[in-house]
């Protein structure tokens, strides 16, 4: 199983925010992690500037997103894009993209989200070809009608993973793109509900198995702290929850909220924990680093402490 790291921008101004993704990135990359990755935040720096920015500072470890909402751009914007992030990063990057939430789509950009499956499906049929790339993008279908010249062509072949909750997401994943990204998918969702849909779609396709990448937050704590960091997760990690595809997917496992999917405890019980996401069919893990402290010095101690332990993991989850 690949082991990787969540770097996203967090509080500061942007020339702070910066800096530290980037140092974040050049320890991943030096600690000997597999991936890194990079959410789209609705409020904050675009995920594959950032990635093409990083590509420059490192030259081994993947960097995907997690994920780029479709809706936002059109497909050949996002080929374009992609396929300079790709050059930059020297063939590393891995493409998230996903239909995204109505809370992000509807009420902050304004623009519909009615059918949000059908788009994926006409939308991959745009992206796909544009990647593949150099060459004429024709493609006619519901939503899109599109005849687009690229001269562009990929350094190296992209990875796209759908980010996939619901049976038809899943069938378009394992059909149409190389994997799944997820957030608020326990064990037992991936094991029942994720891992055969998505490989029966893929099989039925005559597609590679898929990836299956399982985002977590995790911390490296006390065992009388592991109720403070469960808390903590839900306090900070909580807003997506509100969205009905999240809740649907909870209804698949065993965990009602994001504090119960917190990987927390020692060094053993988290390589434990993580070691169940292998054996439920996860091919990666994205770790949501998850300090705990009650000061600044504290929280950066705990998230070091947290990323330490997780790199020395990785290596014997390989």
């Amino acid at each position: 199983m690949r082991t990787g790291v969540m770097i996203g921008p967090e509080k500061g101004d942007a020339a702070r925010k910066l800096d530290r993704m980037l140092a974040d990135i050049e320890w991943g990359e030096s600690a000997g992690l597999d991936t890194a990755w990079i959410p789209q935040i609705p409020t904050d720096f675009d995920a594959l500037i950032t990635i093409a920015l990083m590509g420059l500072k490192t030259t081994r470890i993947e960097l995907g997103t997690a994920v780029v909402p479709l809706p936002a751009q059109h497909p050949i914007a996002l080929a374009r894009q992609a396929l300079s992030a790709q050059a930059a990063a020297s063939g590393r990057l891995a493409l998230g993209v996903g239909p995204s939430h109505h809370w992000i789509v509807r009420d902050m950009l304004g623009l519909p989200y009615d059918k949000p499956a059908a788009y994926t499906r006409d939308y991959l049929d745009v992206l796909n070809p544009a990647l593949r790339g150099p060459g004429s993008v024709d493609v006619q279908n519901e939503t899109f009608t599109v005849h687009n010249p690229l001269d562009l062509g990929p350094v190296a072949p992209i990875p796209v993973l759908v980010a996939a909750l619901g049976p038809v997401m899943l069938r378009i994943a394992g059909e149409r793109a190389d994997g799944t990204v997820l957030w608020m998918a326990d064990e037992r969702a991936i094991a029942d509900h994720i891992a055969p849909k998505i490989t029966k779609a893929a099989a039925e396709a005559g597609r590679p198995a898929p990836r299956i990448v399982a985002g977590l937050p995790v911390c490296l704590c006390r065992p009388d702290e592991v109720d403070q960091a469960k808390e903590r997760a839900n306090r900070i990690l909580a807003e997506a929850e509100v969205s009905p595809n999240y809740q649907r997917l909870l209804d698949q496992g065993d965990a009602r909220n994001v504090g119960d999917m917190c990987i927390a405890g020692d060094e053993a019980a988290i390589e434990a924990g993580l070691r169940r996401y292998a054996e439920a069919g996860a091919t990666d893990v994205s770790v949501r680093l998850l300090p705990i402290g009650d000061t600044l010095d504290e929280l950066r101690a705990s998230k070091r402490r947290t990323r330490e332990m997780i790199a020395e993991v990785a290596q014997r989850l390989r």
